[in-house]
């Protein structure tokens, strides 16, 4: 067991809410809907680690790992949600330690993020593969690439992007080994089986004009996950809550009120 422990900030009042950010950004990208959040419930961001402000512990940066980091600082029992990279670990969390999980949102987020055979509806492997490669040359170059996709199509594309851009390197680079291992987790996690055993109240929350999770996989989810809730801002992207920040607030506060 690692010593080191993620970074973690705590704010506002009420129900425990824990914010799991994406690959390559920290906790920032949450300030949008922090302010209006917090004002219903305490709310933990977190750092995954080796982005943002937090250590990088040795081992594999796998889901296992994440899960491990997350919950020695997260409370006892909370609502988790988790975007993109963060929702995975968030996935994993609801099925491996439900005891600690009141409920489940996951954002643009998906059990498996790249194609195979029977799941169609997911980013193709050659575009995951020259992600890494483009990677090794130009860290910098990559990430703001790899943001400026996650905002494509949506209504506030400009801004989306300048935000995430503003936000990312606030606390200097990632640590490149979380970078290039965050990617291959988010190339080889399948938690497609591990759905069926996901027992707390479930919100999946999507862009439909996302290409990093294409909503056709809200369908395929769905039937792995036949209890959970859905639902697709038609004008957003990967990063609804930058785009159409009132109705993702709106959205998370009734399913967490129900």
């Amino acid at each position: 067991m690692s010593k080191l422990k993620p970074y973690i900030e705590t704010v506002g009042q009420g129900p425990d809410l824990v914010l799991l950010h994406g690959w390559g950004l920290h906790s920032g990208i949450w300030e949008l809907i922090t302010e209006q959040l917090s004002q219903h419930y305490t709310l933990h961001l977190v750092d995954l680690p080796g982005f943002g402000r937090s250590p990088l512990p040795g081992g594999d940066y796998s889901i296992e790992l994440l899960t491990e980091q997350v919950l020695k600082v997260t409370p006892d029992k909370a609502h988790y949600l988790g975007w993109s990279m963060g929702g995975l670990v968030a996935t994993n969390i609801a099925v491996n330690h439900s005891e600690r999980v009141e409920s489940l949102i996951t954002v643009s987020s998906s059990p498996r993020f790249v194609q195979a055979d029977d799941w169609q509806h997911a980013m193709k492997p050659n575009i995951m593969d020259s992600f890494c490669r483009y990677l090794e040359e130009d860290y910098q170059g990559t990430i703001i690439r790899f943001l400026a996709i996650q905002a494509i199509g949506s209504e506030t594309q400009k801004e989306d992007i300048r935000r995430l851009r503003d936000t990312v390197f606030i606390h200097g680079m990632p640590a490149s080994r979380a970078l290039r291992e965050g990617l291959n987790l988010l190339n080889d996690v399948d938690l497609r089986e591990s759905l069926k055993q996901v027992s707390v109240p479930f919100l999946r929350l999507y862009g439909r004009l996302d290409s990093l999770v294409p909503t056709k996989a809200a369908e395929e989810v769905q039937k792995l996950s036949p209890h959970s809730e859905h639902h697709i801002f038609p004008k957003a992207s990967h990063a609804p809550f930058l785009s159409h920040t009132d109705q993702f607030v709106e959205k998370v506060r009734e399913f967490l009120a129900a």
